[in-house]
């Protein structure tokens, strides 16, 4: 088994290649084969590891083609030490620039993009519209309500779609062919459950428990390298919520996320998929979640939103035990 990270050796090179994107790349396509002069910033939106970089990659790689690499510039809003830094560096990147008859731009791609702040998300506005005779940018973020609404209108917008279990499972089992890895379809939903639709995830445990297993998976080598099971662990937080055994809850979900390294934000996609499951989710637990969902963009502080989350949902589900 290869040393390289899964991750990039199993990323898409053409967009064709892509997962279950179909709209999103016929778009892209269409791009390519219009006035390539004329396209307009491009904004990726959608849940994690469902393909927006790969896609982003694929049509930088498609658009100048051999030489992709020299034309394109890659930052990390959350990486970047402000607004200034990227503002320098898109200066610096766009001036050494060789105009191309045929693409007369250089490609700016901006990760988590919806990390920025207002105020950095205006500037970063300004700095698209300056450089935008020499300069494309694609922005991608998670949550598109987090993007101001004057980027939103100067971009043209892709929505990426969730990921289904059979679209990451039959991509897992490719991966198992290519590394002679040994894997049932049961430790595949495994992954896939731990992985909550997100393929960058799934990816990553597929390889950690391939290198452990030394080319047998089992559940139970998956299990180990996550330390608990997700959904079974946020089940049994529910079930102390309904008794109103909110600091159990809280305690025993805060160990997981310390242990586990998921985020608040993952979680409450858990919550909300084990809630569903639970056939719980009536008006006021719908309620609940959607505030906490809008609450958190604005929060420097998500432990005290899911602290106040589980809060509401004991009263809710307990009936106020």
């Amino acid at each position: 088994m290869s040393a390289l990270l899964w991750i990039e050796k199993y990323r898409p090179k053409k967009l064709d290649e892509i997962i279950n994107q179909d709209e999103v790349v016929s778009g892209l396509k269409n791009l390519l084969s219009s006035n390539v002069a004329e396209m307009p910033h491009l904004l990726f939106a959608g849940p994690p590891g469902t393909g927006k970089t790969t896609a982003a990659l694929a049509f930088a790689r498609e658009l100048y083609g051999e030489n992709w690499r020299d034309y394109i510039l890659e930052l990390n809003a959350s990486d970047e030490r402000g607004i200034n830094v990227i503002r320098e560096k898109v200066k610096v990147f766009s001036q050494y620039f060789t105009p191309s008859e045929a693409v007369p731009f250089k490609l700016v791609i901006l990760d988590e993009a919806d990390m920025m702040t207002s105020e950095a998300q205006t500037a970063l506005r300004r700095i698209m519209e300056l450089n935008a005779r020499i300069t494309r940018f694609i922005l991608i973020c998670n949550y598109l309500n987090r993007i101001i609404s004057p980027i939103q209108s100067r971009t043209a917008i892709f929505r990426f779609k969730s990921l289904s279990p059979e679209d990451v499972k039959y991509y897992l089992k490719m991966i198992c062919k290519k590394e002679c890895l040994r894997c049932g379809d049961e430790v595949l939903t495994k992954i896939y459950e731990f992985s909550l639709g997100d393929m960058r995830r799934a990816l990553n445990l597929l390889q950690s428990a391939a290198t452990v297993s030394m080319g047998d998976v089992t559940i139970d080598v998956v299990e180990n390298i996550v330390g608990k099971t997700s959904p079974e662990l946020i089940s049994k937080v529910i079930d102390m919520l309904r008794m109103g055994d909110f600091s159990r809850a809280k305690s025993t979900l805060y160990d997981f996320m310390s242990v586990s390294g998921i985020d608040s934000g993952e979680i409450i996609r858990l919550l909300y998929s084990e809630l569903l499951a639970k056939n719980l989710m009536n008006a006021e637990v719908a309620e609940a979640m959607a505030e906490i969902e809008y609450r958190m963009q604005f929060s420097s502080n998500p432990e005290i939103q899911i602290t106040a989350l589980l809060a509401k949902l004991s009263l809710i589900l307990s009936g106020g035990k």
